[in-house]
């Protein structure tokens, strides 16, 4: 329910403040003094689009704000799912500047108007004329059948199971998704796989070919040069090896003479034996090089594969291919695993689909239980209230499943006898959808909290005892719930728990709109007003004095 209301610089509103009791709230007034205004107000806390010439200052923002005590709505879910943080005692502000910027807030917390839009329809339930554009959508009929047959565990067994198999059937697909493209270029990837596994590729194979193959190709020159070396070192008249040995012996036996050249003498020694050494190891390497056609063929032919792999895959070192054949076959393992995933969700699909039927079986079950006693119900009270001809009907069909379940039904209407009902949209006027939607309101009052309801000249169009019974069934449709009524009938006003009265105050210099709340005399002034005129007679005041003692 609404605690609290303020307006400011809206319209003929400069500053307004109400504070709305539980129960019946009757609001009055002339033509014109603001009343319509008022709703166009809280139209903004609905997510209405605003606009900048309804500021009465064009030099000050706009300023709209309630405080809502949502202690019976359970919107604990509904906040979780918009992120927002939930107050029992809940306040909806929207401002708009004089430059035409609209903000909006929910608990100080900035918030889209889609999201207004979705929390303002749980919060306030303003009914007029235009109302037939909400119960248009099939949802909103579906939320009222649900309401009425009381449904709303069936529905959200049924949501539960639903987001579960649409999140399983959108994981399905992108998967199955994914291993078609995959599957596209599959058999060409193990195509370049199988050949790089074939190629048995080792890191530093290429370096040590290209090596190779070098010496192979100056196997005789290579082998010439060190057999002369070996021969200047070793073999020949004046071999360098034997010079070097008998230097070393002679700077030894010197050494004893100075200290200088005894570390000649270390170093000279420590050479030779490195010259030793490395002249036996080339005479190893002129041992083992020799011309070998056939291991440079080859090499060669080594040599030109690993080339043709760089090239095909555009790399320039042999890890670059060991680095795409890890690759391939994560790939491939991946394709596998990618199967026994999809094989998986597949089998878990079906599961989800079979418990979704299940759920929303039982939940159509439920709705179609109650839609003869829903009509009839609504049928009865329209004759109550002066459609004696009048008729419902829902129309069932049966659908694939969504959020809602597997129904959706249309409401049937005809208002004379001997014709047929068709939908709703199509054949009701302005003030029998009024009251057909009152009737469906009536109904839910005592299945399901409601939040706020607005009634804006629901009384338009019916007068003396239908008024009466009107006002009676408002009366007792708020024992439970708030109700706000705008009404221009004394026999409807009459009936409210609290009254409020919209004038319009011409103190300053612009008209302004303002009300009040009046007590049991402003009351019993302002309902003999209402009867008979701006100076009642005793007659209208004692009328006015009675339809109020008949509450």
């Amino acid at each position: 329910m609404i605690s609290n209301l303020s307006i400011s610089n809206y319209a003929l509103i400069r500053e307004l403040n109400i504070a709305p009791h539980s129960g019946l709230n009757m609001i009055t007034g002339e033509t014109g003094a603001g009343k319509s205004i008022m709703l166009g107000a809280v139209g903004l806390l609905l997510g209405n689009r605003a606009d900048v010439k309804a500021l009465l200052d064009q030099e000050t923002k706009c300023i709209v704000e309630a405080e809502f005590d949502v202690t019976k709505l359970k919107l604990q879910t509904l906040f979780d799912e918009m992120d927002l943080e939930y107050d029992d005692h809940t306040i909806i502000r929207r401002e708009i500047s004089p430059k035409g910027k609209s903000r909006a807030f929910v608990n100080d917390m900035p918030v889209t108007l889609d999201v207004l839009k979705v929390l303002g329809l749980k919060l306030i339930d303003i009914h007029s004329q235009n109302e037939s554009l909400q119960l248009g959508k099939k949802e909103v009929k579906l939320q009222v059948i649900d309401d009425f047959a009381q449904s709303q565990p069936q529905l959200e067994n049924y949501r539960k199971v639903y987001t579960a198999y649409n999140e399983c059937k959108s994981k399905l697909e992108r998967l199955q998704e994914k291993a078609k493209s995959a599957k596209q270029d599959a058999d060409y990837k193990t195509y370049l796989l199988d050949e790089l596994v074939k190629a048995e590729l080792q890191p530093q194979e290429q370096e040590e070919l290209e090596s190779e193959l070098s010496v192979l190709e100056h196997a005789e020159e290579i082998k010439l040069q060190l057999v002369q070396i070996h021969t200047q070192y070793d073999e020949s008249e004046i071999a360098i090896n034997d010079r070097l040995k008998e230097t070393v012996s002679v700077l030894r036996k010197l050494s004893t003479y100075s200290t200088q050249l005894g570390s000649l003498s270390e170093r000279l020694d420590s050479a030779a034996t490195e010259i030793i050494d490395v002249i036996a190891e080339l005479g190893q390497v002129q041992e083992s090089v020799e011309h070998n056609p056939e291991r440079m063929s080859a090499a060669q032919e080594r040599l030109n594969l690993i080339f043709q792999l760089q090239q095909k895959h555009q790399v320039n070192t042999v890890q670059g291919l060991l680095d795409i054949q890890a690759s391939l076959e994560e790939e491939a393992s991946d394709s596998l695993n990618l199967t026994d995933e999809i094989a998986a969700l597949e089998k878990e699909h079906e599961q989800l689909k079979k418990q979704l039927m299940q759920s929303a079986e039982v939940l159509s079950d439920k709705r179609r239980g109650q839609i003869d006693e829903f009509c009839m119900q609504i049928t009865t009270m329209l004759k109550v209230l002066g459609m004696p001809d009048g008729f419902v009907e829902v129309a069932y069909k049966r659908v694939d499943p969504w959020k809602m379940g597997i129904d959706e039904v249309e409401f049937l209407f005809t208002a004379n006898k001997g014709i047929s009902p068709e939908p709703l949209a199509k054949v009701a006027s302005g003030g029998e959808f009024s009251r057909l939607m009152f009737c469906v309101k009536y109904i839910l009052a005592n299945k399901t909290a409601m939040p706020t309801v607005i009634f804006d000249e629901i009384d338009t169009g019916v007068s003396g005892e239908i008024a009466i019974k009107l006002a009676q069934m408002m009366k007792k449709m708020a024992r439970n719930h708030q109700l706000i009524a705008i009404s221009h009938l004394p026999q409807v006003a009459a009936k409210g728990d609290q009254h409020y009265f919209v004038y319009k105050d011409n103190q300053s210099d612009k008209t302004q709109s303002a009300i009040r709340e009046l007590d049991d005399q402003s009351r019993l002034e302002e309902i003999a007003k209402m009867i008979g005129g701006d100076n009642p007679s005793q007659m209208a005041i004692n009328s006015a004095r009675e339809l109020i003692g008949e509450k």
